[in-house]
């Protein structure tokens, strides 16, 4: 069935009032050039956070600081920009594999979760 423009439906549709406010309009301003965009710090506060817990895997050989120093370094890794200092990155997560493996090497015993000692 076509509509034609005298049938009930399309009146109906002409009788409803537009949902619009022209008086709550705002045309679209882009921003000024002179404002930079904020700098997104997650690759920075990932690589530090990947040394600290490096370090505390090496150093008490806790296993899930060195696994968390991995996490935070491939998070690190993968929001790295070209212009990021890929040395200090690789670095990072070079430490944190070595703290993997070392603690591993020290005590070859499955990781227990840290919270386990709290239940017993």
């Amino acid at each position: 069935m076509s509509e034609y423009p005298g049938c009930a439906r399309t009146q109906k549709m002409q009788q409803t009032p537009d949902p619009r406010r022209p008086d709550r309009e705002r045309r679209f301003k882009p921003p000024p050039p002179t404002s930079a965009p904020t700098e997104d710090l997650t690759t920075d506060y990932m690589n530090i956070l990947g040394m600290v817990f490096s370090m505390c895997g090496l150093m008490m050989r806790l296993k899930w600081c060195a696994w968390t120093a991995v996490f935070c370094s491939s998070i690190s890794f993968a929001n790295s920009k070209v212009s990021d200092d890929t040395k200090q990155i690789v670095s990072s997560f070079m430490l944190s594999i070595s703290a993997v493996v070392m603690s591993y090497m020290q005590n070859p015993a499955p990781m227990s979760p840290p919270w386990a000692s709290l239940t017993t």
